[in-house]
């Protein structure tokens, strides 16, 4: 038995035992596929794993950079209270059309706001927003573009409180994070973000490597500090 197909095995397991999808989310994951998005969605165990982050966190308001074909979208909303708001920011019109059919089937379009655009000017005009309504995010999920993962987490930083969440996706990059010589755009925007977190007096972080179904990967965790 190869080590990936270990991986994929003990993944079935747990995800059996712990966190299976629902027909709500295997029709996320489905209609996701026939309209052709890519096949990058979160997994059962890591959907459950955002789903417990907040519900230990308390959340009301989160904030998504990332939609998708909202798969992870589903997960987190299913965590907030009744009178809960996630905003999920999307740069692909078809993506967010796809999603928002999802989330209308899952019964959570009251409760999610799909934004179209570049996701760094949906995030100046939330910040114009909160300046007028001050109302902070407990917990912010990246996961889009990894150039742009520095300036995300900048922007999560100025729309949080300390006690907030901010988790970054994909961050182990199949190891080439550790190559401080490798010049791909996704890995320098990655250790960027990554040293941004480690140096800033705001910030206490981990990241921890993953292997699963989605192969070898991993994110990291910061909780704002002030």
């Amino acid at each position: 038995m190869s080590e990936s197909q270990l991986w994929d095995d003990v993944d079935d397991y747990f995800i059996g035992q712990l966190s299976p999808d629902d027909e709500v989310l295997e029709a996320a994951l489905r209609d996701s596929e026939a309209a052709g998005l890519p096949q990058i969605a979160v997994s059962a165990a890591e959907g459950k794993l955002l789903h417990l982050l907040a519900q230990i966190q308390g959340a009301s308001r989160v904030l998504e950079i990332g939609t998708l074909g909202g798969y992870s979208t589903i997960w987190l909303a299913r965590a907030l209270p009744a009178d809960g708001r996630l905003i999920s920011l999307e740069y692909s019109p078809k993506h967010a059309e796809v999603a928002t059919r999802n989330l209308a089937r899952a019964g959570l379009d009251k409760v999610v706001e799909v934004r179209v655009g570049p996701a760094l000017e949906s995030l100046a005009e939330l910040a114009d927003e909160t300046a007028e309504n001050p109302a902070p995010f407990d917990l912010v999920f990246i996961d889009a573009d990894k150039v742009n993962n520095p300036h995300y987490v900048e922007w999560a930083l100025k729309l949080t409180r300390p006690g907030s969440l901010i988790i970054v996706d994909n961050v182990v990059r199949g190891g080439r994070v550790a190559d401080p010589d490798n010049a791909s755009p996704d890995v320098q925007g990655t250790r960027t973000a990554i040293e941004l977190i480690g140096s800033h007096a705001r910030l206490s972080a981990t990241a921890i490597q993953t292997v699963g179904k989605k192969g070898y990967d991993g994110f990291a965790l910061a909780r704002v500090l002030a």
